[in-house]
């Protein structure tokens, strides 16, 4: 397989979550290109399942489309080397107040490989019980459950477009259930 080198990576915008970097790239026919690169320092997802089969979800406002979405429970990690099953627990805990006494690595994913490194391990909780919620200042969370079967109707029909939660719930479906 041919070489791309990348000869120079400039960071030109250090924001909160993300980081913006020009890179300049050698191709493999010799051309020097520049591409975008966003840096992201990673996330941790989380496919919760109550023993009624229902799994929980939040319903969220999200900026970078302006509207509600359904999706997993999920957050960035508090540093580049967090263990992601530590953030997932923290995360199914702050958002949905449940805490899980099985967990699993369910399947990991890149969101947006053309440009950005963002990496989520998405994991299934079981033996799930209630307790607190503990958001962050700036969410505002509905959370809510339903049946796997539910969910892909909602995927297939786009009301579900969230990457890690597409990949999550049929992953499930396809490992554990088979329907959908």
């Amino acid at each position: 397989m041919e070489e791309f080198k990348r000869l120079n990576r400039e960071l030109t915008y250090k924001g909160t979550i993300v980081d913006f970097y020009k890179d300049t790239i050698q191709v493999p026919n010799g051309n020097i290109v520049n591409w975008d690169f966003i840096g992201h320092q990673g996330a941790a997802a989380v496919l919760p399942v109550r023993e009624d089969g229902k799994l929980i979800m939040v319903r969220q406002y999200r900026n970078a489309i302006d509207r509600y979405t359904l999706e997993l429970p999920a957050g960035g990690l508090n540093a580049p080397d967090e263990p992601t099953e530590k953030a997932a627990i923290r995360e199914l805990r702050e958002e949905t107040g449940y805490i899980a006494g099985q967990w699993e690595l369910l399947v990991s994913i890149y969101t947006t490989v053309a440009f950005c490194n963002e990496k989520i391990d998405i994991y299934l909780a079981r033996d799930l019980k209630p307790g607190e919620r503990h958001l962050d200042e700036d969410e505002v969370i509905n959370v809510e459950a339903y049946g796997t079967e539910e969910l892909c109707e909602m995927i297939y029909s786009g009301k579900i477009q969230d990457s890690k939660t597409v990949a999550a719930v049929l992953a499930y479906k396809n490992k554990f259930l088979r329907e959908c």
